[in-house]
């Protein structure tokens, strides 16, 4: 949980529609978001077709627009603006990586198997594209949808896919397998759970809808056939868009808000920390990203009855307002050396926001774009809760394993947190027009 913040982590502004080679570094590229609403009454057929077709600006954002119990097909109500935002598929990179925190999201990892191979998987990744391409363009999936999302628009879903070390040996494909994608170095306060790490296949879906979600991740888990079997899944959720007065970042179960010095995309090093260059090794892995998994449970009870004084301490910011404790606000930058009357160090020297700061970690930053889960009470009394921590960088040797051993050497926070499942997983570009996602692992 590292003291960076996520673009576009609230409430969405009015967005424009961009070209299907989305420029890189945009906080939410392809998304199509509404402005005033038409005064004409508009289907969600031709709503949505208009939309994806002109990027014409739809709905009234923040109105309370609902549907009547029983609307006649000419007198639908047109979508709000949380349901007729929209990401496009195709791009340079792709979908939900730099896009904005989404409400509802599901990891799912897949194991291929027996009997399958390269040609099963290819078939595989064909199928979910379409299916992924169709669902985000909010139409039904192109077999047996479910219907579970018939009355809703886009919402942003998003549909990421990824490559586990596993895969490489299952398709012959060993010699195209990134060094990148070694296997993590083990961390001493790791108690991780085999069983819900790692897999041949990744999948992560992001939506501002509950149903949209999980009708995405039916379509996805119905499309694997007889070619994978889910090997683990996790839900999480975020704040939903236009629940605060202003946009800000998320806060995370402990209360804390969650991730303030994230890379952000108008810096110019951007793309160099988050995305393979073009250029990059192997060459499918162009313009695509490296995404560390990390379910990290919350000791909740243990960290509420710490004082809200000690709770800052161990973050080394304020609760209230994400500022550091050497003072001004959230964007602040933090004084390490700033001293209190005792001489004492204002900034713990073992607090969180300290230890995860680039230049105490010779750089290392990685783009943070997590959810929070909630999966009930365990066998003490406790609540199963925490973070399901996802980052993104063109090297995790580079990026997420220094921050994470320094961390191992003495944050204030580990004593609160327990990682318990991890994954590595390589991320291609996104596909263009025509193609389908790892094409060209696949085919080349």
């Amino acid at each position: 949980m590292a003291d960076q913040s996520t673009p576009g982590t609230s409430a969405r502004s009015t967005r424009t529609a961009p070209s299907s080679e989305a420029s890189p570094g945009t906080p939410s590229p392809g998304t199509v978001s509404p402005g005033d609403a038409p005064q004409a009454v508009m289907s969600r057929r031709r709503l949505l077709g208009t939309a994806g077709a002109t990027g014409l600006t739809l709905g009234a954002a923040g109105a309370a627009v609902g549907y009547a119990a029983a609307p006649s097909p000419a007198k639908t109500v047109p979508l709000t603006s949380v349901g007729a935002d929209m990401a496009m598929f195709h791009g340079k990179h792709q979908p939900g990586i730099t896009t904005a925190l989404q409400a509802r999201g599901h990891l799912v990892a897949f194991d291929l198997t027996a009997g399958s191979g390269r040609r099963e998987a290819a078939a595989l990744l064909r199928r979910w594209s379409v299916t992924a391409q169709r669902l985000m363009a909010g139409e039904a999936a192109a077999h047996k949808d479910t219907g579970i999302a018939r009355d809703a628009g886009p919402s942003s879903l998003t549909v990421t896919f990824g490559f586990g070390h596993s895969f490489f040996a299952r398709t012959g494909l060993e010699k195209q397998r990134p060094v990148a994608l070694d296997p993590l170095p083990d961390f001493s306060s790791d108690h991780l759970d085999k069983a819900r790490s790692d897999g041949d296949l990744w999948v992560q879906i992001g939506a501002d809808d509950a149903l949209v979600a999980f009708h995405a991740l039916r379509a996805i888990q119905k499309d694997a056939g007889a070619a994978a079997r889910v090997r683990w899944q996790m839900n999480g959720f975020n704040r939903s868009p236009g629940a605060t007065a202003e946009p800000m970042t998320a806060r995370n179960l402990m209360g804390q808000i969650d991730g303030t010095r994230n890379p952000k995309p108008a810096e110019p090093d951007f793309d160099g920390r988050v995305f393979v260059p073009a250029s990059g090794t192997p060459e499918w892995m162009a313009n695509g990203s490296y995404a560390v998994v990390r379910r990290i449970r919350m000791l909740l009870d243990d960290w509420e009855k710490l004082s809200g004084p000690a709770q800052e301490d161990v973050i080394g910011r304020k609760k209230s307002t994400g500022a550091p404790l050497s003072g001004g606000t959230e964007t602040t930058a933090m004084d390490l050396d700033k001293t209190d009357a005792d001489g004492n160090l204002v900034v713990p020297v073992n607090a969180h926001a300290r230890i995860t700061r680039p230049d105490q970690n010779g750089g290392a930053a990685m783009l943070r774009r997590p959810f929070s889960f909630h999966d009930g009470i365990d066998a003490t009394g406790a609540p199963d809760a925490g973070l399901l921590f996802v980052c993104w960088q063109a090297d995790p040797v580079r990026g997420f394993v220094p921050v994470q051993r320094k961390l191992d050497r003495g944050d204030a926070l580990s004593t609160y947190i327990r990682h318990e499942s991890s994954g590595l997983f390589a991320v291609p570009g996104g596909a263009a027009e025509g193609e389908y996602v790892g094409q060209r692992l696949l085919e080349g």
